[in-house]
């Protein structure tokens, strides 16, 4: 999950003096935007890239999934 985290706050937030919280609540937080990349419900496509490998490795893969699928303003395409 450490590398997930990583790659979330390297693609999804800009400019942070801190860091975001390695929880899937404060990803659900990144998700909603306003931390530098997107705006507040901002429409936009999340590509997850080498999805398959991901679903063999997170534990929370299928939770991290739904809530993705929760925010209407995100396009989930997994490749």
């Amino acid at each position: 999950m450490k590398g997930f985290y990583r790659e979330i706050e390297s693609k999804m937030t800009f400019g942070l003096n801190w860091k975001i919280g390695r929880n899937l609540n404060a990803f659900n937080d990144v998700l909603y935007g306003g931390f530098g990349v997107h705006d507040v419900d901002e429409k936009y496509i999340l590509k997850w890239h080498r999805n398959e490998k991901s679903k063999t490795e997170l534990k929370y893969y299928d939770r991290i999934i739904e809530i993705i699928k929760e925010h209407e303003n995100i396009e989930l395409e997994l490749t």
